[in-house]
């Protein structure tokens, strides 16, 4: 499913992250930055061990990165030329800020993004996995968050969201067709 919004195509797609032919990935990190389990293994392993490699210098320099901020290194061995690492925030019944800080990993990550001038740029659903956020909610978070950057800012000419699974692809689908734009 394509939209365009000023001058972004916006996709959705159901696919394999780390298959995407863009300029950057997003990969939805632990804070460590060590990977782990779901898109953040996946990322890890088809990268390589130099995004690994990076990932221990940034972890050397910030200790830990923050729920809602967003780091960049390599792709290493990915069709991507770069990864942002963003960590999403744990979901703990919706009263302890999530709604921003998962708002904020995917406005910090375009951010970041546009400043490497990177034109294209793929999204898993943050925080939707091993993280327990309702798949609807982030859904709507995500998607007005992404439509908001596109209306402020103008830069990319492609923000897609790879979706892992039919759920959650018709989620994401239903949400983009019932937004008012």
């Amino acid at each position: 499913m394509n939209l365009i919004i000023e001058n972004t195509t916006l996709s959705l797609i159901k696919g394999d992250i780390t298959r995407q032919e863009v300029d950057a990935i997003v990969n939805a990190a632990n804070s460590s930055l060590m990977g782990g389990g779901g898109v953040d293994g996946a990322i890890h392993r088809a990268g390589g061990s130099e995004i690994l490699e990076e990932c221990k210098k940034i972890v050397k320099k910030i200790n830990y990165l923050p729920a809602g901020e967003a780091v960049i290194t390599t792709g290493g061995n990915l069709p991507a030329k770069y990864v942002i690492h963003t960590v999403g925030p744990i979901y703990r019944g919706g009263g302890n800020n999530e709604s921003t800080l998962l708002s904020n990993s995917y406005w910090n990550s375009l951010k970041l993004g546009k400043s490497y001038n990177i034109k294209t740029i793929a999204f898993p659903s943050i925080s939707t996995g091993a993280y327990r956020y309702p798949l609807e909610e982030a859904a709507e978070i995500a998607l007005k968050t992404i439509i908001k950057f596109i209306k402020n800012e103008n830069h990319y000419t492609e923000i897609r969201m790879v979706l892992f699974g039919e759920n959650a692809f018709e989620t994401f689908k239903e949400t983009l067709l019932n937004m008012n734009l």
